[in-house]
């Protein structure tokens, strides 16, 4: 599979979610969950993002790795709509690790990535221990047909490692033995800062396996540190530094994603 959004320091924007139906902020309101969605997905395309990948994010507390068929029924819808709408890559993310929900939504819609924050090995969060299920997923995305891509977290946020491992093993398996076609390096939480040397080591481990598998960043990116990531890294993924006043739950803010979006291309971030 391919990951090509059309040059290099891309540029990813999320679509948060608000609580869906089941979920137990949920308003009782479905339009305004589309509403908002279409009208933050817009503001990323004409701000000028190369992508943009849809999550649950309103859904807390999150299901470990199986959520209810209304909530993929809700997300294949919204989903499709979007399609609609922009003329951009669509990724979608399942909270908490639905990776089988997040690939049958991605094929069904028609998007074209889907990300994984637990695709192999096996991580403690606050649902407990989430185990990759690497085998399963890749065998779906076969069975289903499909071209969508998948990115894969290694050392996910909110999230810690059951044992200690080398970093290159771990890039090594979600990349050979696991068949992603891209790695995400995230900081400790939502909107937390990426550890540079952290990424440093990501970048290197991939280049050690002689892949074609881009690394993007997946948390913490902002105007000011932008461009130094994607010097680095091949894109980053940034849902809070593109909301009104820097707040994750906020709006997309257009102007916010210009200014983000050019400093990536230019690698000027003043």
């Amino acid at each position: 599979m391919s990951l090509d959004f059309g040059g290099d320091r891309a540029v990813i924007g999320m679509v948060h979610l608000a609580p869906l139906p089941g979920a137990p902020a949920f308003d009782g309101d479905r339009s305004s969950i589309r509403d908002a969605m279409i009208r933050d997905a817009r503001r990323l395309a004409a701000g000028g993002v190369d992508a943009v990948m849809v999550e649950n994010f309103g859904d807390a507390p999150f299901y470990a790795e199986d959520v209810p068929k209304h909530v993929v029924a809700s997300m294949a819808a919204l989903v499709a709509d979007l399609q609609r709408e922009i003329d951009l890559p669509v990724g979608v993310n399942v909270l908490r690790n639905d990776a089988e929900a997040a690939l049958s939504v991605a094929a069904a819609a028609g998007a074209s990535f889907v990300r994984v924050n637990v695709h192999s090995g096996a991580r403690l969060t606050d649902q407990g221990v989430v185990t990759g299920r690497a085998a399963e997923t890749v065998r779906l995305r076969e069975r289903l047909d499909t071209d969508v891509s998948i990115l894969a977290d290694v050392d996910v946020k909110h999230s810690a490692p059951l044992a200690e491992r080398p970093l290159e093993e771990e890039v090594a398996e979600l990349l050979e033995r696991g068949h992603a076609d891209g790695i995400v390096a995230s900081g400790v939480g939502t909107g937390e800062k990426t550890d540079r040397e952290h990424l440093r080591g990501v970048v290197e481990a991939r280049d050690k396996l002689d892949v074609e598998a881009p690394v993007f960043v997946g948390s913490g990116v902002r105007q000011a540190s932008v461009a130094e990531t994607l010097d680095l890294a091949d894109g980053a993924i940034v849902g809070t530094a593109l909301k009104q006043d820097g707040e994750t739950t906020a709006p997309v803010d257009e102007q916010r994603v210009q200014r983000l979006v050019e400093a990536a291309e230019t690698g000027d971030s003043r």
